[in-house]
């Protein structure tokens, strides 16, 4: 794939994962006051977009497995890979169980659903910035 030592000094990652969980905590709390309510249609929906994005992943993981890019591009990856994979999990969880409105644990899932859906858009965005230099 690239050149993955991961001696990079982005803050890109770190700055992704801060604002996945605020957004995470964030929706946990919506969730179990009742602000917002969870649809089956979207938690379709975001294991749609985390098996789209998956597959857009592999196929550029591919086409660039020969070319040495940014180290910070192999952090950003592992972040794009965690988010992803955590949507996609979370929403067959809260599929398969159903969620309740004020039920502790289905606000957590929630919580956990969007924080992996938010790492997944900004783990994206390191990723293509790492790709094309700028935070390296």
């Amino acid at each position: 794939m690239m050149n993955c030592q991961c001696q990079c000094k982005c803050k890109c990652t770190l700055w992704a994962i801060i604002a996945a969980v605020v957004v995470g905590v964030i929706a946990a709390f919506l969730q179990i006051t009742g602000m917002i309510t969870v649809t089956p249609a979207f938690l379709w929906v975001l294991l749609g977009i985390a098996v789209v994005y998956l597959a857009v992943l592999v196929v550029a993981s591919a086409l660039s497995r020969g070319e040495n890019g940014c180290e910070c591009a192999c952090s950003a990856l592992n972040a794009l890979l965690v988010g992803i994979l955590g949507t996609a999990l979370f929403s067959v969880v809260l599929l398969a169980l159903g969620v309740v409105a004020t039920s502790v644990l289905s606000a957590a899932l929630v919580g956990l659903l969007l924080a992996s859906f938010a790492l997944t858009l900004a783990g994206s965005a390191c990723y293509v910035k790492a790709l094309t230099g700028c935070g390296c």
